[in-house]
């Protein structure tokens, strides 16, 4: 949103609303001295919804820049406030239209000067102009924006930064875990086959051992025939 753009909008609002307000006054005094308002009563209704338009305009361009960070965050309240109070005086504009308030002179003043009456129209937005922009220029509020937009911009690209810093470093963490586990599935691998011949090599060492019981209980058998048969020979 161009800065200069919702101002002018803003400020052509509020000269509309005064402009209503002599309307109405300039209405009010063709009913008392039997005057036909009927023209003005058509102008004032088209007005009166012209502006009521124009506001919720200002509204909804005023939330957009404020929700896409266009504009700080004090200058959108103020802005905000702004609307408020303009639409506050369209309900007002409304009422003394239709009769509900019946105004004079001082009150058609003050209805868009927020004072007594007795000086001229002032836009209410140069009152509530707040310190970080009392006496800076359209322009001037513009740059100032700019700067603390890039800033902001500047603040989210480091942001952005670390984040992808810390998803690489997330990134190389699985990687490492992925061989770490990779290493420990060949380890896995390894042990099992080392299990498995360790319990062949031990089937073995007992089939030898089996094996060579026999063997020995074979020689001692032969050995005590042997010894058998030489003493039956000698006492011959």
């Amino acid at each position: 949103m161009s800065e200069d753009f919702w101002l002018q909008n803003y400020d052509a609002a509020c000269r509309m609303a005064q402009e209503i307000a002599e309307n109405i006054h300039e209405r009010n005094r063709l009913q008392r001295t039997g005057g036909n308002p009927a023209k003005l009563n058509m102008t004032l209704r088209a007005s009166l919804q012209k502006l009521k338009q124009n506001i919720a305009q200002l509204r909804d361009t005023l939330n957009r820049a404020a929700a896409q960070r266009q504009i700080m965050q004090a200058e959108a309240d103020r802005r905000q406030n702004l609307v408020d109070d303009l639409a506050t005086r369209e309900t007002r504009l409304n009422a003394s239209f239709k009769g509900d308030i019946t105004e004079a002179e001082p009150g058609r003043s003050s209805l868009m000067t927020g004072g007594n009456g007795s000086g001229p129209a002032v836009n209410p937005w140069l009152i509530n102009e707040s310190e970080e922009t009392r006496g800076l220029g359209f322009g001037e509020i513009k740059h100032q924006q700019q700067q603390i937009i890039e800033a902001q911009d500047a603040g989210l690209d480091a942001l952005a930064a670390v984040i992808s810093r810390q998803k690489q470093m997330g990134q190389d963490i699985g990687n490492e875990l992925e061989e770490q586990n990779e290493i420990i599935d060949d380890l896995t691998q390894l042990v099992d086959k080392t299990d498995s011949r360790i319990k062949n090599e031990t089937h073995r060492v007992k089939l030898l051992e089996t094996k060579s019981a026999s063997c020995g209980m074979w020689v001692v058998i032969v050995l005590l025939l042997i010894a058998i048969i030489v003493v039956a020979a000698w006492q011959k």
